[in-house]
């Protein structure tokens, strides 16, 4: 099922996809909600974002093609870091390239959206807590990252995570096609089973540290090929399984 956070006639909904159609529910996506009898034509509503987490962590080096290209390591765990949750926007919106840097680059994730609180949950379990899989661009100022001794300001300004179009619920994400254009150039091309650890193993990982509230949003690790890009540039995610995200470069 593809569930969408969209807008219509002025108004933020949720829904669902049924053809050409979207269907609208009471509630909330992490939580149990009715269908109701408003429904919309989907080339009529504006796609917005998928999720509003809370918190959005994210993996390092967590395909093995990504580390080699870099002379990393394979981590011997999964490396954490995060963004700021207000760097998220959605499928067709700006991607601004702030001023304080020279190389803005773009990394193809497979996005993990959480369904309900999950704290200290085993590989074997952690299915139970995913609402589904989205397309992500964790946009990075790469120039500023190697600077910094933490990454936190190069990951995090406004708009730095691009989201969508929607979340598939109903996916195997061990072994999918994940991709990258810019201006309709093939740029990533990579699997995720190329993965060091699968998105199970992360979310348990994860879980033994922190807490993970539904809706929160966990980013796995982008393959090899991630690069620059300037004001101008259309940059498309393409996950099999999923969809395609795309969002234009502007000037900050």
């Amino acid at each position: 099922m593809k569930c969408i956070r969209f807008e219509a006639n002025g108004n933020k909904r949720i829904g669902f996809i049924d053809g050409d159609v979207v269907r609208t529910v009471y509630g909330s996506l992490e939580t149990f909600w009715r269908i109701t009898d408003e429904v919309f034509r989907l080339e009529n509503v504006k796609l917005l974002a998928p999720c509003v987490p809370k918190q959005i962590i994210c993996v390092g080096f967590n395909y093995r093609s990504h580390a080699e290209e870099f002379h990393a390591e394979v981590p011997k765990e999964p490396m954490l870091f995060s963004k700021a949750a207000h760097t998220i926007i959605g499928d067709g919106a700006a991607i601004v390239y702030p001023w304080q840097s020279k190389e803005v680059v773009y990394e193809a994730e497979l996005g993990v959206v959480i369904k309900k609180r999950m704290r200290n949950v085993k590989p074997e379990d952690v299915k139970d807590y995913i609402l589904g899989y989205t397309c992500a661009n964790d946009v990075t100022a790469r120039d500023l990252q190697l600077d910094d001794v933490q990454w936190l300001r190069s990951k995090s300004f406004d708009t730095f995570c691009p989201l969508g179009p929607w979340l598939e619920t109903d996916l195997d994400p061990t072994d999918l096609s994940i991709k990258t254009y810019l201006n309709g150039e093939l740029k990533q091309n990579g699997r995720t089973s190329d993965m060091v650890y699968n998105p199970y193993e992360i979310l348990s990982y994860i879980s033994e540290s922190m807490t993970l509230d539904a809706g929160d949003l966990v980013l796995t690790g982008t393959p090899m090929g991630c690069g620059p890009m300037v004001a101008g540039d259309v940059v498309t995610v393409e996950i099999e399984g999923i969809g395609k995200l795309t969002n234009t470069v502007v000037k900050g």
